[in-house]
């Protein structure tokens, strides 16, 4: 595609309309989810303690700003404090933190303090590490750590995530299935196999994708937002085709065809649910598929960059380097270190 006037064409080109995505938007982001980096550990303090409210766990992350942290309570109660609020925490239940917010977990009144991530053994580890701390009756035990996933870059999906996640395998929908993600993470730490920590960061990862679904079942009745935007009938058909061929020369035009509105209504509705507007999110959408493809591939930056709907690799390095705040070789280059090193 050649001659985009800044970043992507918006000359008309005729609509393929009378295919519907075989899969809507949120699947396909779904689909994208995969770990770039994750960490995991086990403590297990009894009595009363308490942990440091600062957000320790971005220090161990080599890229601090992409960092969720998570707990998974695995045995026992605890309380949180996050933001003014408080929360008892039980077992089962999964707590996942999009923006790395600071937060407190402790048990009883004036513990001790406890820092877990100040604690741990250098890495590489062979195992997961589990750390203790007392030996009173009253034990909790949870499976810490952070995830770092690219797609979270996507600025609709971020935007449409709230500070906490928190699913409980008790009651959540489909809780079952989860209960029995979280037994399975329990084993593998428990009894130490060939290929554990492997298995570990994919059941981590499945077990967020559960947290996000969990999260759009109770969200979706929201008035704007990403969420709300899919469950939208035009929009919601608008952006399965986008997600469904994002390479296409998407235009307004042709999109407001497969949307059934008018071109301004369109974009209004875009403006409206989604504060952006029909070409900036395929643009943002393309380059969060351009983000994945650099760390996951070795495919050429130019190829990428065509891929991405950019004339040249110039105009593409400009806008990714907006976007992500270093231009893609750099990008490239720190994101496939970090894989490395996980």
């Amino acid at each position: 595609m050649a001659g985009l006037p800044k970043e992507l064409i918006e000359s008309p080109t005729p609509a393929k309309v009378g295919k519907l995505a075989n899969d809507d938007a949120l699947s396909d982001v779904l689909r994208n989810i995969r770990l770039c980096g994750s960490l995991q550990f086990c403590f297990m303090p009894s009595g009363a303690w308490q942990t440091d409210a600062k957000p320790s766990l971005s220090k161990l992350a080599d890229k601090p700003s992409s960092v969720i942290p998570f707990h998974i309570l695995v045995e026992g109660t605890c309380w949180m404090k996050m933001e003014g609020q408080a929360y008892i925490l039980k077992a089962g239940d999964v707590v996942a933190f999009p923006f790395g917010t600071g937060h407190q977990l402790g048990a009883g009144s004036g513990g001790r303090l406890i820092l877990p991530t100040a604690d741990l053994p250098p890495k590489p580890w062979q195992e997961i590490p589990v750390l203790h701390y007392g030996n009173e009756p009253q034990r909790v035990r949870l499976l810490c750590g952070y995830l770092q996933c690219d797609v979270l870059n996507f600025r609709p999906l971020r935007n449409a995530l709230p500070t906490l996640l928190h699913a409980s395998s008790r009651t959540a929908n489909n809780s079952a299935w989860l209960r029995a993600t979280i037994d399975q993470i329990v084993d593998e730490v428990d009894s130490p196999r060939s290929g554990g920590l492997s298995m570990l960061e994919r059941l981590t990862e499945i077990s967020f994708i559960e947290l996000l679904r969990h999260q759009i079942i109770a969200e979706n009745s929201q008035p704007g937002g990403w969420l709300a935007a899919l469950a939208d009938p035009a929009l919601g058909k608008c952006l399965a085709f986008i997600h469904d061929d994002p390479a296409r020369e998407w235009s307004v035009q042709n999109l407001s065809a497969t949307s059934g509105l008018s071109r301004s209504a369109l974009t209004e509705r875009f403006e409206t649910m989604l504060d952006t507007s029909p070409m900036r999110y395929v643009r943002d959408w393309r380059l969060c598929l351009a983000s994945q493809a650099l760390s996951t591939t070795t495919k050429r930056i130019a190829a990428i960059a065509h891929d991405a709907g950019y004339g040249t690799e110039a105009a593409f390095n400009r806008a990714f380097s907006r976007a992500y705040g270093v231009p893609p070789a750099t990008w490239r280059q720190t994101t496939k270190g970090n894989r490395s090193k996980t």
